[in-house]
């Protein structure tokens, strides 16, 4: 792809108006806005300036390159700004910047387009360019330069490709590069390297670790014949390789600014032998662990508003009545059975596929998004099971997510061997129509397993009707937190409601008071334990005590989801606990969903309303106290 198919006349301004740093940022973003290149102009601006914030893109010389990967961007684009009088962009030499090339890639940019975007980077290290840009009067010779030089380069050379001089002093330096979005800088960095290594007949080889993926890699060989290797990067890159070898590691920056330093420390062996840290030896897996919170956090946090909306409206429409909702009962309000309708029969029907959606867009972008949505839902539709209802719920919205997620990317990397001129064809026909069906046809053959397990927990609890009731709560109460409303929390739900069609009020009154247990207990300990919780935790505690107060148990799995190892026991201890107290207490209850605004339903009047509160409060102090006791202190907690 040529460089000017993202750089065009309508994304060029000769002359900016701005005079500041945040000024010709905003220029620039507006003039990508009014090109069309932009969905959401405001977050795209959030994440320029949270790119910003690890370090300037005023890489010196007049040049500032702010970037970003965003799903903000329409397409792919490059923005071109020119201050004649120059500016202060924070630049690492001090110096006013001139040329403001602002880079948009989308979150899903091909290699194309990313070669495209890197190679202009690698342009400006060319100090005639600049001064052709520099003098140019009109937009078209500001393209014209870029041709001029694509051409010059004979086409699309990647400038991550390996560049060796001629033997001078007979040493090897090994480089790699890297910056956080691998667009500009990496690649900026490479060229400087590698031209100034060649007019100093330095023999070289650089890395890139940029947007594409590794490239020029460094092989074992090498490692093993270099002198000194420098690492360039504002990111996480393999360091374990490196052990034993002199290594000088900076910043990516400094590779642009102060090339010739760099050189002469490794030239000169000024550079300390890299002892790799063995408590790192991990770092494959710990990296692997985060990949996946941070998965299962971008489908939580996406699901989480259709939890507490739709919690939150079904317990407002019981304000009417228990069965306001319900046409056949004299209780029935129209609004109240609009609240229940969108809280429970959309918002909550929604949950589950949002949640697979996300997990899978996470993965794969953009092109899992579909299948993960479809996998979710037929999670919570397809069961298999005669008289089953809801499927396999939260655990098999969890399956979904990840399945389509690493199915999508499968198909993706099939199909990268097709030509580009097929390119386009991609992500609308061959992406969605194969990862939707693998996915699709793998959650059909495997949701009716999971069903049978929810149908065979709920046949067990009703052959316990007879036993031990404080043993029955027990186990309702733990059952009801220990899988934050997936298949178990249902199956002891219905189990609940079962025996409210048998005019046994107990087992409704045990399921509502330990399902609201884990949000609320969640909730206090992070009031109790401030210490061992990090901020964006310590303001979901905030709602989760709104969530445990409706009878909304998901509201735990924001916690449960950070930390399962900790969260989910200490939510089984208090719900356990809670469930075995309702039954000791012989505690009834005829409404099926509502937390505290239906607690005035509890039969025995007063008292008995009194000692469900103190068994519930009793139960989430416990998990409050038995989280606080096994999570760890949280490191320089905001």
């Amino acid at each position: 792809m040529k460089i000017t198919q993202l750089l065009t006349e309508s994304t060029i301004i000769l002359d900016v108006a701005a005079s500041s740093k945040p000024e010709v940022i905003a220029e620039l973003v507006a003039q990508l806005d009014r090109a069309g290149k932009l969905n959401d102009p405001a977050q795209f601006t959030k994440d320029i300036l949270a790119r910003e914030e690890q370090s300037t893109t005023g890489i010196g010389e007049g040049i500032a390159i702010p970037h970003a990967k965003s799903g903000a961007v329409k397409e792919p684009a490059i923005a071109f700004g020119r201050s004649n009088s120059g500016l202060d962009y924070e630049s690492m030499d001090g110096q006013p910047a001139n040329l403001f090339f602002m880079i948009a890639a989308t979150e899903g940019a091909n290699d194309a387009h990313l070669e495209a975007l890197s190679r202009l980077a690698t342009f400006l290290m060319d100090g005639n360019f600049r001064s052709r840009i520099l003098a140019a009067t009109t937009k078209q010779e500001v393209l014209q330069a870029v041709t001029d030089k694509e051409t010059e380069e004979d086409g699309p050379v990647a400038p991550e490709d390996e560049h060796t001089a001629p033997a001078g002093s007979g040493k090897r330096i090994l480089a790699v590069t890297a910056c956080p979005t691998g667009i500009a800088h990496t690649y900026m960095a490479a060229e400087k390297l590698n031209e100034r290594a060649k007019e100093r007949g330095i023999d070289i080889k650089v890395e890139t670790n940029g947007s594409s993926g590794v490239k020029n890699r460094l092989t074992d060989a090498d490692i093993a014949a270099a002198d000194a290797i420098i690492v360039a990067a504002d990111t996480k890159v393999e360091m374990a390789r490196f052990a034993g070898k002199p290594v000088i590691q900076t910043k990516v920056g400094k590779a642009i600014y102060e090339t010739d330093n760099l050189l002469d420390r490794a030239m000169t062996g000024d550079a300390p032998v890299y002892q790799h840290d063995k408590s790192k030896d991990d770092a494959a897996d710990t990296e692997s662990k985060g990949l996946f919170y941070k998965h299962l956090m971008n489908g939580v946090s996406n699901m989480l508003p259709f939890v507490v909306g739709g919690g939150i409206l079904i317990a407002i429409s019981f304000f009417w009545g228990i069965n306001a909702s319900n046409p056949d009962s004299p209780e029935y309000n129209e609004f109240a059975a609009m609240l229940n309708t969108i809280g429970g029969g959309n918002a909550f029907f929604l949950m589950v596929p949002v949640l697979a959606g996300f997990i899978a867009m996470s993965i794969a972008e953009r092109p899992g998004f579909a299948p993960g949505m479809i996998g979710g839902l037929i999670a919570i539709t397809v069961t298999g099971v005669e008289g089953a209802s809801g499927g396999s719920g939260f655990l098999g919205g969890l399956i979904a997510g990840f399945l389509a997620g690493y199915v999508t990317l499968l198909v993706k990397r099939v199909f990268s061997v097709l030509p580009n001129s097929l390119e386009g064809l991609k992500p609308v026909l061959f992406f969605p129509v194969f990862s939707i069906a693998i996915t699709g046809i793998i959650m059909m053959l495997v949701n009716p397993q999971l069903t049978k397990v929810y149908t065979a927990i709920s046949a067990f609890l009703e052959s316990l009707g007879g036993t031990n009731l404080v043993l029955v709560g027990l186990l309702l109460g733990g059952m009801m937190a220990i899988d934050m409303g997936g298949p178990i929390n249902k199956a002891a739900y219905t189990f609940g409601i079962a025996m409210l069609d048998a005019q046994n009020f107990n087992f409704m009154a045990t399921v509502m008071a330990a399902g609201m247990v884990p949000p609320l207990g969640m909730a206090i300990a992070t009031t109790m334990f401030k210490n061992k919780f990090t901020k964006p935790e310590r303001e979901a505690g905030k709602t989760a005590y709104v969530l445990g107060a409706c009878f909304i148990t998901e509201g735990v799995i924001p916690f449960a989801a950070a930390d399962p190892a900790r969260v989910i026991p200490a939510s089984v201890a208090g719900a356990a606990f809670t469930g075995a107290l309702v039954m000791l207490f012989d505690i009834s209850l005829r409404a099926p969903h509502g937390g505290v605004f239906v607690m005035g339903l509890v039969d025995g009047g007063v008292v008995k309303i009194l000692l469900y509160a103190a068994a519930i409060i009793a139960g989430a102090i416990v998990t409050a106290i038995v989280a606080g006791l096994l999570k760890k202190k949280v490191v320089a907690a905001a």
